[in-house]
């Protein structure tokens, strides 16, 4: 009986170390909820930026000029809710896997960073595609970065926690439906794509798997 027990424990043992060694498990949930944060004020940041380029009630002073202004804007606003997702992911990822024993970049890290990082250089390239051509294409952008994002997380979904394949699907499904709903219902679902979403999952994937650490 005892040696039976000792058997259980020791394949418990090696599934857990197989486990460990397969996916990265380092990726903290308040990560995910510091980057809704981003989003929201993103999100807002952005609508006051709109509101005042593109639904003025004064139309008459509008010019391209102002257009590309406001572009720019919105590209500064991406580039730094991106910037402080990352930065805030890296941290709180490294003192997990210092608590936890792991190595923050390993095999398994690399291969998450490479299958995620396809989709959305795809997607990045894509949007700035649409940008540079400019016109109606400019108002698809927004439910192609939901879509490509959706993407990376399913690719990536096989190297890490598989609740990150549920916010894929999620994140795609939204930017499906976003682009029957353009203009100003975009703001809303930014927000609540890369902004609510990440929010809530963030807070179950620290109420499943951080707080018991």
């Amino acid at each position: 009986m005892e040696n039976q027990q000792q058997h259980l424990e020791a394949l418990k043992d090696i599934r857990q170390m197989m486990k460990q060694s397969n996916r990265f498990l380092s990726l903290s949930g308040l990560s995910g909820i510091f980057a809704g944060i981003y989003a929201l004020i993103g999100a807002y940041a952005g609508h006051n930026v709109i509101s005042h380029y593109v639904f003025s009630e004064n139309m008459d002073g509008y010019s391209a000029k102002d257009y590309k202004q406001m572009l720019f804007m919105c590209v500064i606003i991406c580039a730094l809710v991106l910037g402080m997702s990352l930065i805030t992911a890296f941290i709180l990822s490294a003192r997990k896997a210092k608590r936890s024993g792991y190595k923050l970049f390993d095999h398994t890290a690399w291969q998450l960073l490479i299958n995620m990082f396809i989709p959305l250089a795809a997607g990045g390239l894509f949007c700035m595609a649409m940008l540079y051509h400019g016109g109606n294409f400019i108002v698809l952008v927004g439910p192609a970065m939901l879509i490509f994002y959706g993407l990376a997380l399913i690719n990536g979904s096989k190297y890490t926690l598989h609740e990150i394949r549920y916010l894929g699907c999620l994140q795609v499904l939204l930017g499906i439906v976003s682009c029957f709903f353009l203009n100003y219902w975009l703001i809303l679902f930014w927000a609540f794509g890369f902004g609510l979403l990440h929010i809530i999952y963030g807070t179950i994937m620290w109420f499943k798997y951080d707080r018991k650490q």
